[in-house]
């Protein structure tokens, strides 16, 4: 697109389906990876990705050719499609429904990026869903406990 200007920097965090803490350390490197190339060449520009076995954050300045919603059925679609074919998980894998989305200025993006790289740091101190009602809370998005990231129950 011709003279179109932007700088648009985007975490998106999503968890793996029930929670189910199944991104394993032998294969994670190649997840972030698989996942990497999909955003790549989507035109967008990868800064952090980090996941621990339960979710995963993706962090990236954003095209607008391309919408939101659009990369995210596209990253959670081919990396789940890829995980079950490298058969890496017992029975199948899938991310649970939902993504939280959440945008950051050109002077903030040092800080995310140490962020999501020290994940494993972070979360010594709080659980996933501490951290993800803090962003939900942070960022003054409602929401509604029952659609919050849920275990199996």
């Amino acid at each position: 697109m011709s003279n179109t200007y932007t700088q648009i920097h985007i975490q998106c965090v999503f968890a793996v389906k029930y929670r189910d803490a199944v991104i394993d350390k032998q294969w994670q490197d190649r997840l972030h990876k698989y996942i990497i190339a999909i955003v790549n060449n989507n035109d967008h520009r990868l800064l952090a990705i980090n996941s621990m076995p339960d979710h995963l954050h993706l962090f990236f300045g954003m095209r607008p050719a391309q919408s939101l919603a659009d990369l995210m059925r596209m990253v959670k679609a081919e990396s789940s499609e890829w995980i079950n074919n490298e058969k890496l998980v017992r029975g199948k894998f899938r991310w649970q429904e939902g993504y939280g989305a959440f945008s950051y200025s050109k002077s903030q993006t040092d800080a995310v990026v140490k962020y999501v790289i020290n994940q494993q740091e972070h979360h010594r101190k709080k659980t996933f869903l501490e951290e993800y009602k803090e962003f939900l809370q942070k960022f003054g998005i409602d929401y509604r406990e029952e659609y919050i990231f849920k275990e199996m129950e």
